[in-house]
Order: C-alpha cells, then structure tokens, then sequence
C-alpha cells in the first residue's frame, strides 16, 4: 500500500514537473515572438496631440528623427493657406506605402517594419496614418484657422503701405514746392572762374528731373521692401521673402565690401592727387611770376609762361593717371583693357587732324609770329587777331567778318605781322600808295604834291616825315611812291582810302592830271581832265 501511494506521488511530481518546464518554454517563446512590440515608439504629434508613434528607423534616420520629420510636414501642410483634404492620397512603391500630398509633397511613408511593429499589415497602418492626418488637418483648420488673420494682416500691412506712399509722396512734393518757391536762393547757376556752365533755369531744370528720379526710386523702394513683409504671412510665399531681400542684399554686401576692399588703395590715390595737386600748385606759381616778369629767364619770353605751364600740367595729369592707373578697381579685367585700347584706337583714328593742330598751335606758340590784337595778313585773309586756341586763330577783318583758320594752315601758309614794329619802333608802320604820271610834269612838283598829301592824312606819324620813292621808269610813264608812317595798322582801310583822297586833291591844286599812257594817248586835242574846284 505504501509503495503504490509514493508510486503515485513519484506520478504527480514528474507530471507537476513536465507541466512547469513546458510552461516555461511557453512563456520563452512567446516573449521571443513578441519582441517587436517591446520596441519604443516616437510621438508624431504636431499639434501636441499624438497621433500615431513611429518605431523603426529607416536608412540613417532614426525613429525620432522620423517623428520629428513627419510632424512637421503636417504643420506645413496646416499653415498652406489653402489646404486640400482630398489632395492627399496613398501612393505605392516596390518597398512602401507612401502617404502624399498633390503628387509631389511626401509626408511619409509606411514600411513593412511599421506593421510588424504593431502586429498588423502595411495597408492597415497606411490608411490609419492617412485618416488621423486628415482629421488632424481638418479639425485645426476648422478650429484654429489662421487664414481670416492672415488675409486681416495683409489689408492692414496694404493700408499702412499706402499710407507710408502717400506721406512719402507728400513730403516730396513739399520740399519741392519750397525749393521752387524760394529758387532765388538755390539756383544761381553754376560756374567755374570766369565760365559759366549752368544758368539758373537750366540749373533749376536738371533739379527738378533729379528730384523727380529721386522721388520715383525712393517710392519703388518703399513697395520693394514691402513685398518680403507681405510674402511671409503666407506660407506658401513665404519662400520669395529671402529671395527678395537677397536681391537687395547681395549687391549691396557686394558694393560695401568692395568698397572695404578699395579703401586703402583709395587713400593712395588720394595722396598722389594731394601730391600732384601741390607740386602743380608750386610750378603755377613760378610761371606767373614768369608772366608778370617778376622772373626773368634769357631767351625765355614771358608771353611763353602760360603755355609751358599748359603742357607741364598735362604731362603731369598724365604721368599722375598713369600712376593711380593700377589701383583703380577693374584695371586688371580684360574688359578693363579691351574698352581702354578699343577708345585708344578710335581716338588715334578720328582725330589726326585735330592732333595735327594742336601740335601747329604749340609750334605757333613758341615761333611768336603774331599775338591777341595785331594786325596780320594770312594768305588772302587779314585783320586783327581775336583769339588764339589750340587748335584755331581767329581773326576779324575790317568788315567786322570773323574767319576761323586751322592752326595747320597757319603754320604752312605766310603770315604778315602789321603790327609788330609799330610797338616796339618809334617809326611805326611804313604804308605805302604808288602812281604813275607822264614825263611831261617835273618830277619835283609830283614828290612836293605827293608829301603834300600824306601830312593832311589822319593817322599817319608827321615825324619821321612821308617820302616818295620812284620805283620805275616805264616806256610812258614814271611810277611814283609814296611812303607814310603810322602807329595804327588796324586802320590801314580807312588811311589809305584818306591818303587817296588827299592825293587826289593835292594834284588836282598842283594841275597835274593822274592818267594813263593809253588815255594820255587819246586826249590829244581834248580838255583837261583836272576838276575846277568851286568856290
């Protein structure tokens, strides 16, 4: 009896042992089975509600970094002001079920992972996910819409815009009004030692077309630097507002540190100016104690000082433009050298001519032949010099005619100086007449007749006295010449039109008759051709 009872407790314990190793087993394999769900899931919630958890990473992005991102897609697609609810949709792909709006913007997408994570299939997760970010969406929308604040902001920001325009606008037109209004005041014209350059209605004239400019681009600017304002209340425009102020930004971060950059090479140039400016100063000074004859120089005349200046200072501004050459900025660009050699070239080309006067009118300077106010002959044309440049002289005849001769054509052509001696002799300026008389009258009547005639004549110096040269003795007649002094060559018309008119009086009180040979031929027989003086 005993042994059948410890026979049947031996049963039990093997029984009680099977049962309890199995259920250990059990227990192993189910906890094995069911270690995905034992992974730890990230919030998607973006709008502190969580909607759905992610567990898997994908790639080298995490599971957080997984919820972070998809979280904030459904923000943006909150703040897009006019949102689509049946835009987004379940989209394929060989290896996901990806949840996208309008075909182009992917919010997520659902893996294998996802649905083993929580014991379920990919289609399932799929759908869910897309339901609560519709609802989600929908429910924020309807709930705290922002677009009737949005829209508010934008009326608000157009009417201070408007407002800003209008001041603006105002303002200018103000100053305005007050500067025409007192234009006595601000437009007297500009000029520059002895030129004028502007008048004051062509000043005031160039004003008010800068101003206007001015007042259009500071408008312009205003609504420019409005729009990144009015772009960013939108999502959907917010992306223009850096596109915008980059538009303004980069050139002027451009221009400033261009402008940092240039600096020191601009304290150079400023210091060989200042260099220049000086040493120019320095030499001005020596030529026009030149000039004024303060400082004499043997063989230096002093009506050479101005021009010897003139060319100095040009040398000099071109040696000085040669130096500061290389720190301008762009000097070393190609485009730089190719437009500096291209204006080279073109004025090489289009200016032989004016080249070739300058350097006349340089040549005329320094061979002195004639001055500002003498009387010269040049070629067929004379008259009084008016103005002498460097590329023309200007002379105005005695008709008051004013003929512009290249400084080229002075200098190959003749030119006569009346007035030279007339300064610097005391004679003056020998004119002379000629007239030709018959042998039959005394040579010594028509020298007295003649001399008689040039002291009556105005204009004319009575010492050193006139004489009469005879110049030639012809076949019929002996030419006679009178020969005056006078200190006016600019009147040279008027006294010999006097001078002629004297002669003629003097021989008609001598009895001589001024003819020809060939009308002393036909006379014979005839009366004489001297007119009675009446009394």
């Amino acid at each position: 009896m005993r042994i059948k009872v410890l026979s049947l407790l031996a049963f039990f314990l093997i029984l009680f042992s099977s049962l309890l190793f199995a259920q250990t087993n059990n227990k192993q394999s189910f906890e094995k089975s069911d270690l995905p769900t034992k992974l730890k899931g990230y919030p998607v919630s973006p709008f502190k509600d969580t909607l759905f958890l992610v567990y898997n990473n994908v790639g080298s992005f995490s599971a957080k970094e997984r919820a972070n991102y998809i979280s904030n897609k459904i923000k943006r697609l909150y703040e897009e002001s006019f949102f689509e609810k049946d835009s987004i949709n379940i989209i394929p792909s060989d290896v996901s079920l990806d949840i996208v709006y309008k075909n182009d913007l992917v919010i997520m997408s659902v893996l294998e992972g996802d649905a083993k994570a929580e014991n379920t299939t990919i289609s399932f997760v799929a759908k869910r996910n897309l339901t609560l970010i519709k609802n989600a969406i929908v429910y924020q929308n309807e709930n705290y819409s922002q677009l009737p604040k949005r829209i508010g902001y934008t009326a608000l920001l157009v009417l201070i815009i408007s407002l800003v325009l209008f001041l603006a606008a105002k303002l200018f037109n103000l100053l305005k009004n007050y500067i025409i209004k007192n234009k006595g005041r601000y437009f007297r014209g500009v000029s520059y030692n002895a030129i004028k350059i502007l008048s004051p209605q062509k000043q005031q004239f160039i004003f008010l077309r800068l101003f206007g400019f001015i007042k259009t681009v500071t408008l312009i600017f205003i609504v420019y630097l409005s729009l990144p304002v009015l772009f960013s209340i939108f999502p959907a425009t917010k992306e223009y507002t850096t596109t915008l102020l980059q538009w303004i930004l980069t050139p002027a971060k451009s221009v400033v540190m261009g402008l940092i950059d240039f600096l020191p090479r601009l304290i150079t140039i400023i210091v060989i100016i200042v260099i220049f400016k000086y040493a120019l100063k320095l030499i001005k000074f020596f030529f026009y104690e030149i000039k004024s004859e303060n400082i004499k120089i043997d063989g230096f005349y002093s009506d050479w000082a101005l021009p010897t200046f003139n060319i100095i200072r040009l040398l000099m501004y071109a040696f000085m433009l040669v130096i500061i050459f290389p720190y301008l900025p762009g000097s070393d660009s190609s485009i730089f050298k190719g437009v500096s050699v291209f204006v080279g070239i073109l004025f090489s080309l289009g200016s032989s001519n004016a080249i070739a006067n300058m350097v006349a009118g340089l040549v005329i300077t320094y061979m002195r032949p004639f001055k500002i106010g003498d009387y010269i002959k040049i070629g067929d044309v004379s008259g009084e010099v008016i103005e002498k440049t460097a590329l023309v002289t200007r002379i105005r005849t005695p008709k008051f005619e004013d003929i512009t001769i290249p400084n080229a054509t002075v200098l190959s052509s003749t030119s006569t100086n009346y007035s030279a001696n007339t300064k610097q002799s005391t004679n003056g300026l020998l004119i002379h007449t000629t007239v030709s008389i018959g042998y039959d009258v005394p040579w010594k009547a028509i020298h007295e007749a003649l001399i008689t005639a040039a002291l009556k004549t105005e204009m004319i110096e009575k010492e050193p006295k006139p004489f009469v040269l005879q110049t030639s003795l012809d076949d019929f007649y002996v030419s006679y010449q009178i020969n005056v002094y006078t200190k006016e060559p600019t009147k040279q018309p008027r006294i010999y039109s006097s001078l002629h008119q004297n002669i003629q009086d003097s021989f008609n009180a001598a009895g001589i008759e001024i003819m020809s040979p060939h009308y002393s031929a036909l006379r014979d027989g005839n009366a004489s051709t001297i007119q009675s003086e009446k009394k």
